[in-house]
């Protein structure tokens, strides 16, 4: 099968999807990649209007942004994501499945400038600081204090979004959240949550 599929192919389902990745990332693919079906709802909620930009904070391998940019042609998806080595996958998925909207950038979320975009995906990328069971890799240092101040960092950003701002989060603890996004969706499971800023 190798990485011959289509590039509609790679869309049809997760498992076709992983085969953009290498066997070790494709293991890591249930516990800690968005799913497409999830994408999917979270990219068209996300993208509600032509030319936004939607950040993925704590992308991964870029699976959310691909699929999303895929889905959501109209829009464009940053992914930003500390791991270097995690960002290079990002990158060498993106030149296979030749989706063009979506961006990676390749640093920890705090030195970015979070007033560039105008909605946000949040698949908790600052758990893995709290649970020392499963994480990814050992490639960033990890704390209790790491995730608060993570959280902070973007709870401060969304408090100064304008009204109107869109927020996905998906097994998310909610402490990033300000009050003053208001739930307007939420799965069966209650894992994925579409937040709008009043």
């Amino acid at each position: 099968m190798e990485r011959t599929l289509s590039k509609r192919g790679y869309f049809a389902n997760d498992a076709a999807f992983d085969w953009l990745y290498p066997q070790k990332v494709r293991e890591l693919s249930k516990r800690h990649w968005t799913p497409l079906s999830i994408a999917e709802q979270a990219a068209a909620f996300l993208a509600d209007g032509p030319g936004k930009k939607i950040l993925d904070v704590g992308s991964g391998v870029g699976k959310f942004c691909l699929a999303a940019g895929h889905f959501q042609p109209q829009a464009t998806f940053y992914g930003v994501e500390q791991r270097y080595g995690l960002h290079q996958h990002a990158l060498a998925a993106k030149d296979v499945a030749q989706v063009n909207n979506v961006e990676f950038i390749h640093e920890n979320f705090i030195h970015i400038d979070l007033s560039s975009y105008d909605n946000f995906y949040f698949y908790n990328s600052f758990f893995e600081n709290l649970d020392d069971n499963d994480r990814i890799d050992e490639e960033v240092a990890y704390s209790t204090n790491f995730y608060i101040q993570y959280c902070r960092y973007l709870y401060r950003a969304l408090e100064r979004k304008p009204a109107g701002t869109r927020l996905v989060t998906f097994h998310s603890l909610q402490d990033e959240v300000p009050p003053a996004f208001q739930v307007v969706y939420v799965s069966d499971d209650l894992q994925l949550k579409m937040w709008i800023k009043r």
